[in-house]
């Protein structure tokens, strides 16, 4: 069986073999517990199952969500009014149903997440808990008043067999969200974390990647609700008061909890902590005290304790493996295609494009054609509009004057992933990399279709980018620069605008660079739009160079004889050093 092959089976299999491995421990401790102490084991699964949750939107898409025990109260509310009417279906169906209608109402919750950050969504979060909350306490759950107890499914009404059922329960959620966090879905959460902008560039949705997020986290917080309505057979709403939705949340921080396993042991933490307290004779209040404790220790330090230790874990492996892991940027012997391609029609026109930002105009008039096949250079000093001219094309500047038309279509009033999704890509001087992500991980968020591993590598291997199954943290920012540039070019647009992708790059590497960029139109069929601050990677490279001056075009045209040209001279190295 070929290598990939085995990575692939194995990447597959082993989650499978680590739930039954779950199952089976859980079905041999419903055996072992009784008593208190079961109640206590299915308390820690639903907790688990609540952390998971929060690990999505927290860990994962970098928000705050202060509110996991009250989308744990919907689901609760959901099951206990269908016991009540005596739906059909049974506990099972109750159940599912409770975590759908907990994830309809995180996307309505997650809907001011697309415009609020930090501190003010906290507040949002926060304030939707206690309004439920204090509305929970004044109408209470359906069958409390009336003493009517969820009745759990007929195979698990003992306390270990229901034990047991919310380990299998428990057993699929954390199979779901391996499988989800290492998909679209979960590199869109990553990439979302790191940088909203660089998501866009790459033609996916933000908007989607948060509200997906919060649904999923919602969904399973639903899903711990009902099990607690199972567990304790009337739900009150001292179950799912704020200070607790709170106190998980930084227990999720502490922990890294978008880690099934760190989840797992945030599970445990969240019950085992005040039990010990109780026993000392210490009031069990002080848990959240301890517990906020570590969470400011872990929020001063930036790092958690799943995180912490996979990090160092990553970093030994890469040591070891480094010398194949991290491929040169040389020009070695790779069959190339011939090194240019015929030029043809004009595909992304520019014309009169003005942005201003009050009274200062960044680009006035400037106009600049990219033909099919061609590599097109845009240099000009420090300010003198370049950056601008990429954010105003790509989308990020949308209030410009002028047009943008690619391949005859006007991209006028269309966002950056719109235009990312109509064939135009761009690269960041910034690093926009999610170093959370692999390397194939990444790749294939950004190129947005199917790509073969061996087509991965390949390209990877033309760039002098790491294997595929390389953690960007472990890459340097240099070469997380040609793994960006690598990930545009699988896209296959139709022009791409690498905005100094040469940054942090060595001489050699710069060289080898340029060769590399000279056969990406022959190569990929891709128009090239070189921004760079480095003359000699855009002399080796471009056929087509137009410069910006104070955001004006002051010379374009064929290389020689834009290079050559005294304006272009005197706005590099000033007026004195011509006389």
């Amino acid at each position: 069986m070929p290598r990939a092959d085995r990575s692939t089976l194995v990447r597959y299999a082993l989650p499978f073999a680590v739930a039954i491995g779950g199952v089976g421990i859980g079905y041999v401790l419903s055996l072992s517990l009784s008593g208190y102490f079961v109640y206590l084991g299915i308390s820690v699964v639903v907790a688990t199952i609540a952390i998971l949750g929060l690990g999505v939107v927290t860990g994962s898409a970098g928000m705050i969500s202060l509110c996991q025990l009250t989308f744990a109260a919907v689901g609760a509310w959901v099951v206990s009014g269908l016991n009540v009417t005596n739906a059909p279906g049974g506990f099972i169906v109750w159940l599912i149903l409770g975590g759908a209608a907990a994830g309809a109402v995180g996307v309505i919750i997650g809907l001011p997440a697309l415009r609020l950050r930090g501190v003010n969504l906290a507040v949002v979060t926060l304030g939707f808990a206690a309004a439920a909350d204090v509305t929970l306490v004044q109408i209470q759950f359906p069958g409390a008043a009336a003493g009517d107890s969820v009745l759990r499914p007929d195979a698990f009404s003992t306390d270990p067999q229901f034990f047991f059922f919310s380990v299998l329960v428990l057993a699929v959620c954390a199979l779901v969200i391996y499988f989800v966090q290492n998909g679209r879905w979960g590199a869109g959460w990553k990439a979302v974390a790191f940088s909203e902008r660089g998501t866009a560039s790459v033609g996916a949705s933000v908007s989607v990647s948060k509200l997906t997020a919060f649904a999923v986290s919602a969904t399973l917080g639903g899903i711990s609700g009902g099990l607690i309505a199972g567990q304790v057979g009337l739900a009150f709403a001292s179950s799912f008061e704020p200070i607790q939705s709170l106190a998980l949340y930084v227990l999720s921080i502490m922990t890294g909890a978008h880690l099934i396993d760190m989840a797992i042991l945030g599970g445990i933490l969240w019950i085992a902590v005040p039990e010990i307290l109780k026993r000392l004779g210490i009031d069990q209040d002080w848990g959240f005290v301890i517990f906020g404790a570590l969470g400011v220790q872990a929020l001063a330090s930036g790092s958690t304790l799943g995180g912490s230790i996979r990090n160092a874990w990553w970093k030994r492996q890469a040591k070891v493996q480094a010398a194949g892991e991290h491929p040169a940027l040389v020009d070695d012997d790779i069959e190339a295609p011939p090194r240019t391609a015929a030029v043809g029609d004009p595909l992304l026109v520019v014309q009169n494009l003005g942005v201003a930002f009050g009274s200062v105009k960044a680009l006035d008039g400037v106009s600049v054609t990219v033909r099919e096949n061609s590599i097109t250079g845009l240099i000009g000093p420090n300010g003198a509009g370049k950056s601008t001219f990429v954010d105003a094309i790509s989308g990020f500047l949308p209030q410009h004057t002028g047009t943008v038309t690619l391949a005859g279509r006007d991209l006028r009033g269309l966002s950056p992933t719109k235009r990312a999704r109509a064939g135009l890509r761009r690269t960041f001087q910034q690093d926009r990399v999610p170093p959370s992500l692999t390397v194939e991980a990444y790749v294939r968020f950004v190129a947005r279709r199917r790509l073969s591993l061996q087509q991965i590598e390949e390209t990877l291997e033309f760039f002098g980018c790491p294997r595929a199954r390389t953690r960007l943290l472990n890459v340097d920012v240099g070469t997380r620069r040609l793994v960006e540039v690598a990930a545009a070019v699988l896209a296959s647009p139709r022009v791409v605008l690498l905005d100094e992708p040469a940054a942090g790059l060595s001489l050699e590497e710069h060289i080898a660079l340029g060769e590399r960029l000279r056969q990406v139109p022959a190569r990929f069929g891709i128009a090239v739009v070189l921004i760079e601050h480095d003359l000699e990677l855009v002399r080796s490279v471009c056929q087509e160079i137009t410069v910006l001056d104070f955001g004006q075009v002051i010379a374009s045209g064929p290389q020689e004889t834009v290079l050559a040209d005294p304006a272009v001279l005197k706005a590099y190295m000033g007026e004195t050093e011509l006389l």
